[in-house]
């Protein structure tokens, strides 16, 4: 079982989306593990305070090194575990990664906000740091829910039928994804426009769709 540990200041933000489908139904089962923390239970002071003025000047505040780093010592519990910081400068989270750290025993994630989080933390505490993309959102807990979803359903069993992952998965090329069509077979919004099914998902004939898909196929790197 793979525990997913996030680090967070809104830590209610999660609670809807983890609560439905199937990662809840993975977590009742004992598949995966998900555990929310408030970065301000490692806070000192009354206040809790986590965050500060940048050195140097500029607008915003800077997430502290200090509550991070006493909130990831007292979660490192395994010794497959891997720690990562989101941040638009870190490496893009893609398939292959997430194959990877779906072979972990823990797996603790620092979702920062504000301006950033203080630089020590991305050299002396994460192990890797991950980008979801070549833009900036307001913090790292949109992130997390993607890995999260993305290397749970990697998981044995989590997916109900495992003939279902196990049909789009090579180990020579990685995970494929190719167009997929449902009833009706002809579907007409305005009018005289009909968009249809193509013929040969029709035909029942499995070769010919088996070459159609291969065709339009797209390859997402293990």
């Amino acid at each position: 079982m793979i525990r997913f540990d996030v680090i967070t200041i809104f830590p209610e933000i999660f609670d809807s989306y983890f609560k439905e489908s199937i990662l809840s139904q993975a977590v009742k089962k004992r598949l995966i593990k998900i555990n929310i923390h408030n970065l301000r239970d490692y806070a000192k002071g009354r206040h809790q305070t986590v965050d500060d003025r940048p050195f140097g000047g500029g607008i915003g505040m800077v997430l502290k090194v200090e509550p991070i780093f006493k909130t990831v010592a007292a979660l490192k519990k395994k010794s497959k575990a891997k720690v990562i910081l989101f941040t638009p400068r870190g490496k893009k989270f893609n398939q292959k990664m997430a194959h990877r750290f779906s072979k972990l025993d823990q797996l603790i994630m620092i979702s920062g906000r504000y301006e950033g989080v203080d630089e020590r933390v991305a050299k002396y505490i994460a192990d890797e740091k991950v980008s979801i993309g070549d833009f900036v959102l307001m913090g790292g807990e949109l992130p997390a829910m993607m890995v999260i979803e993305t290397v749970s359903r990697l998981i044995p069993k989590v997916i109900g039928k495992p003939r279902l992952l196990k049909e789009r998965v090579t180990k020579e090329k990685g995970f494929l994804e190719f167009p997929q069509y449902t009833r009706p077979e002809i579907f007409s919004p305005k009018g005289k426009i009909k968009w249809k099914v193509p013929e040969v998902l029709l035909s029942g004939h499995h070769k010919k769709i088996e070459e159609w898909r291969k065709k339009h196929t797209k390859i997402i790197e293990k």
